[in-house]
């Protein structure tokens, strides 16, 4: 677009663009012009600065303000030289002058540098498109995964549907806080006989959805609702079970995991069968951390050896250890997630600090006493948990004359 009230120089200027291959526009004042602007945007605008009415700068600012996708560029024809009227112009929206008389090959020269940033602002503003686009694809695809993550949270989360229960003078209670959506904890207890409860702790390595699905497969192999399912369990009639022993589970589950598997993912155990009228614990540490005996005086008492965990080694031999619980004490099998908790600077809260921490905690009980337990984890970390948090907490009280 050409714009000049002086009909000669519009005339001078449109036929040397023309010659040039461009289409071209005439408009004989700024006024005019900027009517032409509202319904076609050119690409390239020749305006003189000194017009009746309203001058070329000041067209050159309306045009900016008007809203369009695409960038024009501007330029003002002068006989101005002074480098303060050519920085006003620069500051209103001119992107190059032309000084009278026009010099047909500097003309040229000024709309090819023109024709080659108007190119590039196109290619970036389609590119700009296209990442535009690409990104709301990408969070239309992150939205349908969050719904679905939390939808998987749910489920997990119903793996552990029995978060409390009362055996008469004992007391088993859970706690599962995964540190994303999903997470690779599980604990849980089932009963073996009417004397006997199995107890347990599982960390898969990793986090998310790998471990989330494999703690999915864990909790069908040690199911309470389906005993002849539980592989901690053996059939030993018609409707009766007896325990696997706990070095024998361990070495079980490592075979199923390397032969059956076919996954990268290990995992870590604390496994505990208690005897509900003696107290008498027979468990099997492999990999995870030490299971901590909170006698009555709240005194702590640390088993097990360490072992290897379940998945990494074929063959991997596992021990049994023994301990018994007096009426008043509690077992506490946990994930890394609590003792492996960071402070502000970077110093892990550790065995020595979960032990401080139970014995200040000592006089709660059951689901208060795990609550608190993560309160306080959570108030030595100031923020949120890097690893998925799990404990099974097993309390045994004295007996009645009317229990088990």
């Amino acid at each position: 677009m050409v714009v000049d009230d002086s009909r000669m120089q519009r005339k001078i200027l449109s036929s040397q663009l023309a010659r040039a291959g461009y289409d071209v526009i005439e408009a004989g004042s700024a006024n005019e012009a900027l009517a032409l602007c509202r319904d076609t945007v050119p690409d390239i605008v020749i305006s003189d600065w000194m017009m009746p009415g309203m001058t070329g700068l000041e067209f050159c600012q309306a045009l900016r303000a008007l809203a369009h996708d695409s960038y024009t560029y501007f330029i003002l024809l002068t006989s101005k030289t002074e480098t303060a009227e050519v920085a006003r112009g620069l500051d209103n929206g001119a992107d190059d002058f032309l000084t009278k008389p026009v010099s047909g090959d500097e003309l040229r020269a000024r709309i090819a540098a023109g024709d080659r940033i108007l190119r590039m602002e196109r290619e970036l503003t389609d590119k700009n498109r296209l990442l535009s686009s690409t990104l709301a694809e990408l969070q239309s695809l992150y939205d349908s995964v969050d719904r679905d993550l939390i939808e998987a949270r749910k489920l997990q989360q119903s793996l552990v549907s029995e978060r409390h229960k009362d055996f008469g003078n004992a007391e088993a209670s859970l706690l599962l806080r995964p540190s994303g959506h999903v997470g690779g904890d599980l604990v849980g207890f089932f009963a073996i006989d009417a004397d006997r409860v199995g107890l347990f702790s599982i960390d898969v390595s990793g986090h998310g959805i790998t471990s989330a699905l494999m703690t999915a497969r864990l909790a069908g192999y040690l199911s309470g609702s389906s005993p002849e399912q539980n592989i901690a369990l053996v059939r030993t009639g018609p409707g009766t079970f007896d325990a696997r022993a706990p070095e024998d589970l361990a070495a079980h589950m490592n075979r199923i995991v390397l032969q059956e598997m076919e996954t990268e993912n290990y995992f870590t155990l604390a496994y505990a069968i208690i005897d509900l009228r003696s107290g008498d614990i027979a468990m099997v540490q492999a990999g995870h951390p030490h299971p901590i005996l909170q006698r009555s005086d709240g005194s702590i008492e640390k088993l097990g050896t360490g072992g290897l965990p379940i998945g990494l080694i074929a063959d991997a031999r596992y021990d049994r250890f023994d301990a018994r619980l007096r009426p008043g004490d509690r077992l506490f099998l946990m994930s890394d997630g609590i003792t492996e908790a960071e402070g502000p600077g970077g110093q892990q809260l550790g065995e020595d600090g979960l032990a401080a921490l139970m014995q200040r905690l000592s006089g709660l009980h059951g689901q208060v006493f795990l609550e608190a337990l993560v309160w306080n984890v959570a108030d030595f970390c100031k923020e949120e948990f890097g690893d998925d948090v799990s404990g099974a907490l097993f309390e045994f009280h004295p007996l009645s004359s009317g229990s088990l």
